[in-house]
């Protein structure tokens, strides 16, 4: 029964996060109850843990809006759902925000302080040049990370709260936690002991600002200018063979041409060889099929390394390395043994040293001065690789890392990582052929060791040989027991302490694991994997992993790979790919491009119902325009939750209970519809069409609202009967039904409008069902529909004769084809009631009008 002093007198959706987050905490009412839980009953989610480094932005609201409206749906269905968060720390990210807010950089080299005291705090948004930057040791600097994200995550917890998501704050995890550095590390190892994970010295994307391993997923092309250089490589008996090069300053590193094998042109050529320009190196002519024909003169040089496609040509050609650029970035101080002669060596001297940009145009002077530049260098645009959170162009060194078998080099691997894709329920379904491009077209295994300082360490020590020198060969992998470990701290299996860079003794691994390498796992982390064994079977595999579209390549990807090694299933059995958030020009929101919106002072401002209404509105996959100067759906979803609460306090003020027969045929047709709309939602959000759901529902709601209610609240006003409490029993079904419908999207309303009448939260109640309504509703839907039709017939002739909607009707005539004549008769005494009629006639016609409708008008406004 509805309490009516829990009602306000003037509902209002202000406060509401705040009353009713309180409550879920204290009553537990969003907690994880595996007590009596079977495999069947879970709903598992394997939510996206946020970067913990900075503040979070409108994209993240959209998301993860997206993942809790299931959430709270299989809820209500029943399920045990299992909805943890997870805390993203460790990688790059956080460590350049360390350096800018403290004014800090890592160097290994220095020992541990531990009175430090950064000489900032908060200096976030500004450059601090790494000259200007204090150096402090390894720990100091990973001591000042935690401190930044644990400051972070608890702003973020704050703000997800702030939004209502049902999160169970109880299984939150962090990527850097003990737990976490357990899981990682054993799977690493667990890698390493099938083969899967291997180190190798290889050439590798190098990002030189970072210094920096960049694996493959971390690529992305940006369009640069630059100059195509038209340049003569000499043959034996004269003449030359002329090439394009956007970059000359790797001439130097030349160790071949190459041409497409069907290129007649260049045929004669294959097996013989040319000198290089200026550094008279000889170096062969070989064909190869992803030589371009129609690129340039047809004709390029491979160097070690230029680009990717210069790796793949030096592997599968097995020809030299001469690799001249540095970690840094620079070239390096010694030239490769195959520049032999004086002049050459001479040439090399005066690029030793340069910048890569520096080098180019030494070497372009000279080929000038050569004679071997033929042509002045033609401006172009052409995209170059770089890391996708850096600002200089990758380089290519040779470096040792740590990779795990990813399919690109196994042919079994990769096609059982496509019949894993083909397992998942795609949302949308299209997606799927992203994942399925990604793997596709992998080049080369999954990087996953690097240069960092906060992250995972890799578990990993090298035996030293007499001279002191590691013998990589034979690493010493860390036991299950030791996890988690530092082996910059920790000494090898086996080994002492004082043994450490002795002769005979040991050295530890630097690296650390790629952040991916981590969230990779984070159906391990969150499930207790090795830790929880009953835990991870009730909830592995999962039901649903939500995302962005951006990140399949990386932590769809890695994911489903860490599963297929491990567990040989795929990961989860619902994928679901939120779309972008675009400004109003349509261009994606990042920081980059600085039209970033931070959600924390939309919600304040137009409250969480709102701005989760707007989000629930897009579906999975689909781009979402925001514009901040005007939210419109925010504006149109306060409405809503606004309208919500006003109507409930309206329906819940008349007398009569829910459960009394409904009898009179239009309210019978009104919980038909509604049955309709219950069934249609269901079968939505099942599809995991969420925007599908909310917009039946409201559809159906402002119809109830602008309708429905206008037409039987005369009746439900009046002197109790059967008519009147048939009305109230109606209405309050209908609100009771509705905000079960309404809860996953504007769950404060809803959970406010609920507390008025019904003991408990709305959010454990059960899903409604067309079963609870089919009794109720056999009148056909069309009939209020009819009836809406003809009161708003009715209105419009008032309006049109500047009447007040109070005033008589003396007579008013209906039309309507037979049949429709016949249902409308039935709700004659609501229109009659509504519409003040004393006298109201239905005839036959066509199609529905109002013919004719005579006004009681007073003489006084006759008069006027």
């Amino acid at each position: 029964m509805t309490d009516t002093a829990r009602i306000p007198d003037k509902p209002a959706l202000e406060g509401l996060e705040a009353k009713w987050g309180g409550v879920w905490e204290s009553d537990g009412t969003y907690r994880f109850d595996r007590s009596g839980a079977t495999r069947e009953a879970m709903y598992s989610i394997d939510t996206p843990p946020p970067t913990a480094s900075g503040s979070l932005h409108i994209g993240h609201v959209f998301s993860y809006t997206h993942t809790d409206v299931m959430a709270r749906f299989q809820r209500m269905r029943g399920k045990c759902v299992f909805y943890p968060m997870g805390w993203d720390d460790n990688g790059l990210p956080t460590e350049r925000r360390v350096q800018n807010y403290y004014g800090v950089r890592c160097d290994p080299s220095l020992p541990y302080d531990a009175d430090f005291t950064p000489p900032f705090e908060g200096t976030e948004g500004k450059t601090i040049k790494p000259a200007d930057q204090v150096p402090i040791s390894r720990r100091n600097f990973i001591e000042l990370c935690e401190r930044l994200t644990a400051e972070d995550e608890q702003q973020f917890e704050a703000l997800w709260r702030t939004l209502g998501l049902s999160v169970d704050w109880t299984q939150t995890y962090r990527t850097i936690a003990d737990e976490a550095l357990f899981t990682s590390q054993l799977a690493f190892i667990r890698n390493v002991e099938r083969g899967e994970a291997y180190q190798a010295l290889a050439p590798t994307l190098w990002d030189v600002t970072f210094r920096t391993a960049v694996a493959q997923a971390e690529l992305e092309d940006r369009e640069q200018p630059g100059h195509y250089h038209r340049v003569a490589f000499h043959k034996p008996g004269g003449g030359h063979v002329e090439i394009e090069t956007s970059r000359p300053e790797l001439i130097p590193a030349c160790v071949a041409l190459v041409a497409h094998p069907d290129d007649e042109r260049y045929q004669p050529l294959f097996g013989t060889t040319v000198t290089t320009p200026v550094f008279g190196v000889e170096v062969p002519v070989v064909a190869h099929h992803l030589a371009q024909k129609d690129k340039g003169t047809g004709i390029a040089m491979i160097c070690t390394f230029g680009d990717v496609t210069d790796v793949v040509w030096w592997r599968e050609l097995g020809l030299p390395n001469r690799a001249i650029i540095g970690f840094d970035g620079r070239v390096i101080a010694d030239a490769p043994d195959a520049i032999a002669s004086d002049a050459g060596r001479e040439a090399y001297a005066k690029l030793a040293g340069k910048t890569t940009f520096s080098a180019k145009q030494a070497v372009v002077e000279l080929l000038r001065e050569s004679g071997d530049l033929l042509a002045d260098p033609k401006a172009i645009t052409h995209p170059v690789k770089f890391y996708e959170k850096g600002d200089r162009p990758l380089e290519i060194v040779s470096t040792r890392q740590w990779y795990i078998v990813n399919g690109a080099r196994d042919e079994p691997l990769r096609q059982r990582l496509v019949d894993r894709g083909r397992e998942i329920d795609w949302h949308p379904d299209f997606m799927r052929v992203r994942y399925e491009n990604w793997v596709g077209g992998l080049a080369g295994d999954w990087l996953i060791s690097r240069q960092r300082f906060f992250g995972v360490p890799i578990p990993v020590w090298y035996p030293l040989d007499g001279n002191g020198d590691p013998v990589y060969d034979e690493p010493i992998v860390a036991t299950r027991e030791m996890l988690p470990v530092d082996p910059s701290s920790t000494p090898a299996p086996g080994f002492e302490e004082s043994q450490r860079g002795a002769p005979g003794g040991f050295v530890g691994e630097h690296d650390i694991m790629d952040t991916w390498a981590t969230s990779s796992l984070t159906p391990q982390l969150a499930g207790g994997w090795e830790r929880d064994p009953e835990l991870f079977d009730l909830v592995f595999p999962y039901s649903l992993r939500p995302q962005g579209q951006d990140i399949i390549r990386t932590w769809l990807f890695s994911t489903a790979l860490r599963a297929e090694l491990e567990h040989g299933v795929a990961p989860w059995a619902n994928a679901a790919i939120s779309g972008f958030i675009v400004d109003p020009d349509r261009k994606k929101m990042s920081k980059s491009k600085g039209n970033v919106v931070t959600p924390a002072g939309l919600l304040e401002q137009h409250g969480s119902d709102a701005v989760r209404y707007w989000a629930a509105s897009s579906r999975l996959g689909t781009d979402a325009a925001f514009d901040p100067q005007n939210p419109t759906q925010v504006k149109i979803g306060r409405r809503l939750a606004i309208k919500v609460l006003n109507a409930a306090k309206f329906i819940l003020g008349f007398e009569g209970a829910a459960d009394a027969a409904v009898t009179v045929p239009v309210d019978r047709s009104m919980l038909a519809g509604l049955a309709s709309v219950v069934e249609q939602a269901t079968r939505a959000l099942e599809s995991y069409d969420h925007a599908r759901a909310l917009e039946v529902t409201e559809t159906f709601f402002w119809t109830f609202c602008d309708d429905y209610l206008e037409l039987v609240k005369e009746r439900a006003y009046g002197e109790p009967s059967p008519e009147q409490a048939s009305a109230v029993a109606a209405l309050k079904t209908a609100l009771r039904v509705l905000l079960r419908l309404f809860a996953p999207f504007i769950p404060f309303a809803a959970e406010e409008a609920w507390s008025w009448s019904n003991e408990g939260s709305v959010h454990v109640a059960a899903w409604p069902t067309v079963g609870e309504l089919a009794a109720r509703g056999e009148a056909g839907v069309e009939l209020l529909e009819l009836a809406s039709l003809a009161l708003t017939g009715i209105r419009r002739a008032k309006t049109d004769a500047k009447a007040s909607q109070k005033t008589p009707v003396a007579r008013a005539v209906i039309a309507a084809p037979e049949p429709a004549a016949t249902l409308l008769a039935s709700a004659e005494g609501d229109l009659r009631a509504v519409g003040r009629i004393a006298e109201l006639r239905f005839d036959t016609a066509e199609a529905l009008e109002v013919r004719e409708v005579v006004l009681e008008i007073p003489a006084e406004e006759a008069s006027a």
